[in-house]
C-alpha cells in the first residue's frame, strides 16, 4: 500500500482520477453544452438548430422575461435582507448568555434541516385563506398565495424563514471570535450596549456579515423548491422566478435553447452581483 504513495507522481494523479472523471462528466461537459445549446433551437426531439443570438434578444425584449426578472429581484433583495437583518438580532441575543440559549439555538436552526416539502405544506395551511392561522390571528380573510399582491410576499416570509436558524449559527461563530476584552474595555469607558453593539459588534463581526449575506444571495436567486411546491410561479406570474421559468421552458415547453440562455442570464447576474460585492466589501468589512 505504501509503495503507492512512493512512486511516480502518476500514481497520485491516479488517484484523483475518479474525482476529475466525475466532474468532468457531471459538470464540465453539461455546462459547456448547455452554453452552446443557449445560441441554438431544440425541441429535445428534433436536430438542434444553430439561431445565434435569436434567444437572448427575444428573452431581453420579452415583457414577460421582464416581470420574471423583477420578481426573481425583488424576492432575492428582500429575503436577503431580513435573512441578515434578523440573524444578527437573534445571535446578538442568544450571544449574551439569556436563559435557554441552547433550547432557541436548536429552535431557530430546525426549520433549515427541515424537508421543503414539510415546510410547504405547513405554510399553506398557515396561509390558507379560510381556515389558516394567519387570518385566524389577525382576524382577517387574505388570500395570500391566491392574490397578486400579497403572494410574492407569502413566499419571501417562508424563505426567510427557513434561512435564519443556519445564518444566525454562522453569525453565532462570527461573535465566538470577537475578544471579550473589547467588551470590557468599551464597558470601563462608558459606553452604552447600544452604541457597543454598532461602533464595536457590528466593525468585528463584518466578514461573516459580508459571507453570510454572499451566501444568502445566490441561494436566494436559486430558488426553485419553494415555487414549485407552493405556487407554480401563479398567480399570474406574481411569483414566478427565473430558476423555475427556466424548468418550465426546458422540462414542459421543451425549448432547451430558451432555457438555456435564461441560465446564463442568470450566471451574469448572480456573477456580476457577487463580483460588486467583493469590490465594495473594503468599504465596510474591518478586521480582514
Amino acid at each position: 500500500m505504501l509503495k503507492i504513495f512512493q512512486g511516480d507522481k502518476f500514481q497520485y494523479k491516479l488517484l484523483i482520477f475518479p474525482a476529475l472523471l466525475g466532474t468532468m462528466i457531471f459538470i464540465a461537459i453539461p455546462v459547456l453544452f448547455s452554453f452552446g445549446l443557449s445560441f441554438c433551437e431544440w425541441d429535445l426531439l428534433s436536430p438542434i438548430r444553430f439561431s445565434g443570438l435569436k434567444n437572448y434578444l427575444e428573452l431581453l425584449n420579452s415583457p414577460q422575461f421582464g416581470l420574471i426578472l423583477k420578481n426573481t429581484f425583488v424576492f432575492a433583495v428582500s429575503v436577503t435582507v431580513i435573512a441578515v437583518t434578523i440573524p444578527i438580532i437573534l445571535a446578538a441575543a442568544l450571544n449574551s448568555k439569556i436563559r435557554g440559549s441552547e433550547f432557541f439555538k436548536t429552535a431557530y436552526f430546525l426549520p433549515f434541516i427541515t424537508p421543503m416539502i414539510v415546510i410547504a405544506i405547513i405554510w399553506e395551511w398557515i396561509f390558507d385563506p379560510n381556515f389558516g392561522l394567519l387570518n385566524f390571528l389577525l382576524r382577517t380573510h387574505i388570500n395570500w398565495l391566491y392574490d397578486t399582491k400579497t403572494a410574492l410576499f407569502a413566499i419571501i416570509i417562508v424563505s426567510a424563514w427557513k434561512l435564519i436558524g443556519y445564518n444566525m449559527v454562522i453569525l453565532l461563530s462570527g461573535f465566538s471570535t470577537i475578544n471579550e476584552n473589547v467588551y470590557e474595555s468599551a464597558k470601563i469607558d462608558g459606553a452604552t450596549p447600544i452604541r457597543t453593539f454598532f461602533e464595536i459588534t457590528l466593525p468585528l463581526l463584518s466578514p461573516t456579515i459580508f459571507f453570510v449575506i454572499i451566501i444568502t444571495t445566490i441561494s436566494s436567486f436559486q430558488v426553485f423548491d419553494l415555487i414549485y411546491l407552493m405556487t407554480q410561479g401563479g398567480p399570474m406570474e406574481s411569483t414566478n422566478v427565473l430558476v423555475y421559468w427556466i424548468y418550465k421552458n426546458a422540462f414542459e415547453y421543451f425549448n432547451a435553447g430558451a432555457a438555456s440562455a435564461g441560465a446564463y442570464i442568470l450566471f451574469v447576474i448572480v456573477f456580476v452581483l457577487t463580483v460588486f460585492q467583493w469590490k465594495i466589501r473594503k468599504k465596510w468589512v474591518f478586521n480582514e
